[in-house]
């Protein structure tokens, strides 16, 4: 047996870590769409007449197919059910599908489409595809999380959980960073010579990337299946999926506290970005050129400081502690931008620095922690709960952002473009930091009551 051990695929270094970078390039493809549109939102006001109404319905589809159809949790169900390669090439092909909508959507209609559903058609058909990609990317989400525990078991795996998040967020920051100059150097001139944005090239510059991605998907489904071959595993997961795993699930304790402190926390950091262009421009006075460089810098941060903390729990634990300075941060991070003080760049830009510190933080010990929670036959089925739980706040916050936005804090027209005050939105991030708090130390209390190991190190010696 210790012969057979020794010649496991994944205990080779560079087989497993050749996996993480295939899946992790995936996800980075997929979070470049996820974000692309939040550096446009001036853009999309200003070219295609989108109000902020507008662009609150349509960040808030991502959860629309996840949340009301469960989409995500039968995407778990088929992931313990299926395995990881028939789910995660699925969830690539819907990404790929999702992306084609919005693209066409923004490319081809316009405000004078007409209406479908009482909402624009043009807005309709873009949060159509963005739901379906939604579907997509949180079920590839879940899925490289299970491929994660399957290949660092009993290793590195938070921080290979680390370098996957980080890898994702560099889709992010490409996103905050590259779209709005990407747009504009593709834009277009009238005939009054005044020189327009192409606001659908960047999302084709995602469909492109995504496909891309899916390509790196299916190599890994070539080198995972020799693995299980290996293990002497069918095609399908040695574990056939029972309905009372679900609410084995649900009578966990433990497992409602992490997926409340999930969607508090993300809550409080997704749905923001999706606005913080816009907060540069509107509270700080940034050129709205480089307006999605600042909140670019989020992402950047957790590029090292994710797979930093994640090995710090790797191996000295901690896990339920990073969690509770993690909501710590945010809490003070929004507090900071909601106060009507020092409205310069520089300041937003150090504001910016400590709310990626927090979210390297949460996430580094927040999913690493799931596994020794749930067991591993019944992981997919958690995270797609976990994830779907999640979706809630990243579905409705968006348009509840964007409710509060046009409806008390409007200000002056300048230019043609509608300004907002943003401290009122402020104050709600930061009212969802208090409450992740509450949870992440009632958490290391149930932690401590169960022992559950959130403490202990992750590489057993």
């Amino acid at each position: 047996m210790k012969e057979k051990l020794q010649k496991m695929m994944n205990d080779s270094p560079v087989a497993r870590w050749s996996v993480l970078a295939l899946v992790a390039f995936t996800m980075l493809c997929g979070y470049f769409l996820t974000d692309v549109m939040s550096p446009l939102k001036p853009m999309l006001e200003k070219e295609l007449m989108w109000n902020s109404l507008d662009y609150g319905i349509f960040t808030s589809a991502y959860g629309w197919f996840n949340v009301f159809l469960l989409m995500l949790i039968f995407g778990g169900i088929i992931l313990d059910k299926m395995g990881v390669r028939f789910t995660g090439r699925g969830a690539c092909l819907l990404m790929v599908i999702g992306c084609g909508l919005k693209y066409y959507a923004i490319t081809y209609l316009s405000a004078e489409s007409g209406m479908v559903m009482g909402m624009k058609a043009q807005v309709f058909l873009a949060a159509l595809g963005y739901a379906i990609f939604g579907v997509g990317v949180e079920t590839a989400g879940i899925t490289v999380s299970k491929i994660v525990v399957k290949w660092f078991k009993g290793k590195e795996m938070a921080l290979a959980m680390g370098l996957e998040m980080a890898t994702a967020r560099l889709g992010t920051m490409l996103a905050m960073a590259v779209t709005v100059p990407f747009a504009n150097a593709f834009g277009w001139t009238d005939d009054g010579g005044m020189l327009h944005p192409n606001i659908s090239a960047p999302i084709l510059l995602c469909l492109v990337m995504l496909c891309i991605g899916t390509i790196a998907f299916f190599i890994y489904s070539f080198i995972d299946k020799k693995f299980d071959a290996q293990l002497g595993e069918a095609d399908v997961n040695e574990e056939p999926f029972r309905v009372k795993d679900v609410f084995s699930i649900m009578r966990n304790k433990g497992f409602w506290l992490i997926a409340l402190l999930c969607v508090l926390f993300y809550s409080a950091v997704f749905p923001f970005l999706k606005y913080a262009t816009d907060l540069m421009v509107q509270k700080y006075e940034v050129d709205p050129s480089l307006a999605g460089t600042i909140p670019s810098l989020l992402p950047l941060g957790t590029l090292f400081l994710t797979p930093l903390f994640g090995n710090v729990y790797d191996r000295i634990g901690k896990g339920a502690t990073l969690m509770i300075i993690g909501a710590v941060m945010l809490i003070g991070v929004h507090f900071l931008f909601a106060l009507p003080l020092l409205n310069v760049w520089w300041f937003a830009t150090l504001i910016m620095i400590c709310l990626g510190i927090a979210f390297s933080l949460v996430p580094s010990a927040m999913w690493p922690s799931v596994p020794k929670i749930i067991p591993e036959n019944q992981l997919g089925t958690a995270y797609a709960l976990i994830f779907w739980v999640q979706n809630w706040g990243l579905m409705g916050v968006p348009l509840l952002i964007g409710w509060v936005l046009d409806t008390y804090c409007k200000g002056p027209v300048v230019d043609g473009v509608q300004t907002y005050d943003y401290t009122l939105p402020m104050v709600i991030f930061t009212a969802f930091g208090v409450l992740a708090l509450v949870f992440a130390l009632l958490l290391k209390a149930e932690d401590k009551k169960k022992g559950y190991g959130l403490e202990e190190a992750n590489i057993k010696k």
